[in-house]
């Protein structure tokens, strides 16, 4: 009884180090050291903090106040100062050890402005060079400064291989980077959607006319999660048996007329209105968190949040593995809406049978004694 004890205590024990292994907040880590507070306020305005929290194995390389304030100095917009800020977030471990250590004495790796889909060709790479004297460099591979190379001065915390925060010298430059972003009001959704892995969801909307109630809604705020092209494609031969009306309120219901960051997302479980709902027509689903994943629920399916095109207040734009169903979507609707389509192309409906199970001679029997059993000891009593 003892051992059975013991195990399971060393059971819950190892679980709970493997969950918290993994948990770090990037706003905590910083807030620790002062000098170091305006990259820290705008990793958050941003959005960025909350991308490194969702994030397993990340690098974080701030920098100090004064650097912070050089880059601010040239006035960009919040949104370029994302994609600078992009370039010093690494999805790969690098501690201090690992920096002084490097094979060959020169790696490249993938900053979250690559990973991101907003950089183009190898833009939002960085080299990492150990140099003479123990020092190690940092440069985008397409930077073009003349300036000084940003350096590592030290570790300022790290959990291995989860999240390592390092300071560097001097802000990462890239024309790319610094190149004028347009904000998220102005973007063409459809078109950024097209660029990371949401073609076929873009299509649709345009073809089928939706691309402008999406607009609209951004500056109002807006949150659309977007099927992948390769979850839309197993779905496409039920989408074209649906009625123009059917397809138009299927797109619909994948974007919502609130703004929610990953964040907001997983703290916030519960019922979510769509752009589908009209009137006492109700289109919502549920968001539920699993763990670091966030789920949405509907009564037809469970789709799941695989990555972020963009997060910029006002418009959230997610990646999930399936196509969100309405709740109006049942197997019954579905076959409303198939019959619908074949009388509007002009094709004779589909008749749907219901098959009627005929009790077997045996049981039939027994039901029709029952009956006059039950008759008989009704006459009698009413008799009495």
């Amino acid at each position: 009884m003892q051992l059975r004890i013991s195990i399971f205590c060393l059971l819950h024990l190892l679980l709970h180090l493997a969950t918290t292994t993994h948990a770090h907040n990037i706003t905590r880590i910083l807030a620790k050291h002062p000098d170091l507070s305006t990259f820290n306020h705008y990793l958050t305005t941003t959005h960025l903090a909350a991308e490194i929290n969702r994030r397993r194995t990340i690098t974080v390389c701030a920098v100090d106040n004064a650097a912070m304030n050089d880059l601010l100095a040239k006035h960009y917009s919040l949104y370029t100062i994302k994609n600078i800020l992009s370039l010093h977030i690494f999805a790969d471990y690098f501690g201090s050890k690992k920096l002084h250590q490097i094979t060959k004495g020169s790696t490249t790796t993938s900053s979250l402005f690559q990973a991101t889909g907003e950089a183009a060709g190898t833009s939002g790479y960085v080299n990492i060079t150990d140099m003479k004297g123990g020092k190690v460099g940092f440069s985008p591979v397409d930077s073009d400064s003349d300036g000084p190379m940003a350096t590592y001065v030290k570790s300022v915390e790290e959990l291995p291989y989860n999240i390592s925060v390092i300071q560097i010298s001097h802000v990462l430059t890239s024309p790319e980077a610094e190149a004028p972003t347009a904000s998220p009001t102005d973007l063409n959704i459809t078109s950024l959607m097209a660029k990371q892995g949401c073609k076929a969801f873009s299509d649709l909307i345009t073809a089928q006319g939706a691309e402008d109630t999406f607009a609209q809604s951004v500056e109002g705020g807006l949150t659309i999660f977007c099927p992948s092209d390769d979850s839309l494609k197993s779905f496409m031969p039920r989408y074209k048996n649906l009625t123009a009306d059917g397809k138009t309120s299927l797109l619909l219901y994948h974007g919502v007329p609130v703004y929610n960051s990953l964040g907001m997302l997983r703290s916030s479980n519960g019922l979510m209105n769509t752009l589908a709902t009209e009137g006492a027509n109700k289109y919502d689903f549920t968001v539920q968190n699993d763990g670091e994943d966030v789920k949405l629920e509907t009564k037809v399916v469970t789709a799941t949040i695989k990555g972020t095109l963009i997060d910029e207040d006002p418009l959230a734009v997610y990646k999930i593995d399936k196509v969100l169903l309405p709740r109006s979507s049942s197997r019954r609707q579905w076959r409303r809406l198939m019959r619908r389509n074949q009388l509007n192309q002009g094709a004779p409906p589909t008749k749907m049978r219901r098959t009627v199970q005929v009790p077997p001679p045996r049981m039939m029997r027994r039901r029709r004694m029952r009956i006059r059993v039950t008759a008989a000891v009704e006459f009698l009593e009413a008799g009495l």
